[in-house]
């Protein structure tokens, strides 16, 4: 597995919350230039078709380059920071979480603090504290002491988290799985297939501002056009305490993960069956999952133009949504595989059925 290591870090460590992704589009740039004609759309998201595939029906690999963050959003007098989320933070991942503002002076460390237990009203000391009642403190005392340091209001804020290998073995540690793990994916799928003949036109798509409203799936799709979609994401594991297996049955180390659902589309049957003949045809582990809340960029490729075949593709990653996450990348492996595996089927005649009466 050590193959996939090295970009999986690098993705995982670069910062790019929505709105400032270009650090990430930088990266996979560099990973695809080589091989791809690259372009991107106005509003940020990259396009890299693959030079030696096709001609045939285009097909889209999209993960969203955006991670969770924040913004400062005011300068107290004292200089502390008030920030502004940017995407499903629960406040409970917050408070003591160690930050980095990025100014137009470099970057400047912080932490996400709140009033102390011990001086708060008794009957509010054990209640949760409030995204809106934190602040962040870069070590300042005065609001003058802050703007030296160049911060400014609508800086980005991100987690300050670096990647890691844990003792359990295959199992990395970082931030922003969701969706640098999508990212990822596309990329080494894209090397995979360099120079191999297939009947599909291949686009990967780093997409950006899913987590603010899939605002980059809406343009990026509009640009391409494709003929399929296959989204690439993070699946939320029901293996941890507290979650019943009836609201996700998907494990660590289980394979790759296929959506039935999610909260913004429903997966196109017969792409899905497909997908499943793959997975049984070459015996790549995979399981399921049926997510009733949250939407991916699937939700704007599927209604682009007359309609788009869509699925959405995960690699299950634990604490998503917070400071780190835990992934296991034999579940990577095995969801390069399938994709891999099932754009060599997309051909004209395949892509046909799938909305054909």
């Amino acid at each position: 597995m050590s193959e996939y290591r090295e970009l999986l870090r690098r993705l995982s460590d670069v910062n790019g919350i929505p709105g400032f992704e270009r650090r990430v589009a930088a990266m996979v740039k560099d990973e695809l230039q080589d091989i791809c004609e690259i372009r991107n759309d106005r509003l940020g998201s990259i396009i890299c078709r693959l030079n030696s595939s096709g001609p045939g029906p285009k097909v889209a690999l999209a993960g969203h380059m955006d991670e969770i963050g924040f913004l400062v959003k005011h300068i107290a007098k004292e200089g502390t920071i008030k920030f502004q989320n940017l995407g499903g933070w629960w406040d409970q991942v917050l408070l003591g979480q160690p930050v980095v503002i990025e100014t137009r002076n470099g970057q400047v460390p912080g932490v996400i603090g709140a009033t102390p237990p011990h001086l708060v009203d008794p009957d509010k000391a054990n209640s949760v504290v409030k995204a809106a009642d934190m602040f962040i403190d870069v070590g300042a005392s005065d609001k003058e002491t802050v703007e030296k340091l160049g911060v400014r209001p609508g800086d980005p804020i991100s987690p300050a988290a670096a990647c890691i290998n844990l003792a359990v073995e295959d199992r990395m540690l970082g931030k922003a799985w969701d969706d640098r793990v999508g990212v990822a994916l596309f990329v080494h799928a894209l090397k995979r297939l360099n120079g191999q003949s297939l009947p599909c036109e291949v686009y990967g798509v780093g997409t950006v501002q899913e987590e603010v409203g899939l605002r980059g799936a809406t343009t990026s799709a509009f640009a391409i056009n494709p003929d399929v979609a296959i989204i690439l994401e993070s699946a939320i594991p029901g293996d941890v305490p507290g979650i019943k297996e009836e609201d996700s049955s998907v494990k660590l180390g289980e394979g790759a993960t296929i959506y039935l659902m999610d909260g913004s589309m429903i997966a196109n049957p017969r792409l899905r069956d497909l997908v499943i003949d793959v997975c049984e045809q070459n015996d790549i582990k995979h399981q399921f999952a049926m997510l009733s809340r949250g939407g991916t960029d699937g939700g704007k490729y599927h209604i682009t133009a007359e309609g788009v075949p869509s699925i959405v593709l995960g690699v299950a990653a634990r604490h998503i949504h917070s400071h780190f996450g835990i992934i296991d990348l034999n579940d990577y492996a095995a969801t390069l595989d399938l994709l891999c595996k099932l754009l060599e089927r997309l051909d004209a005649d395949t892509v046909a059925s799938l909305t054909a009466l």
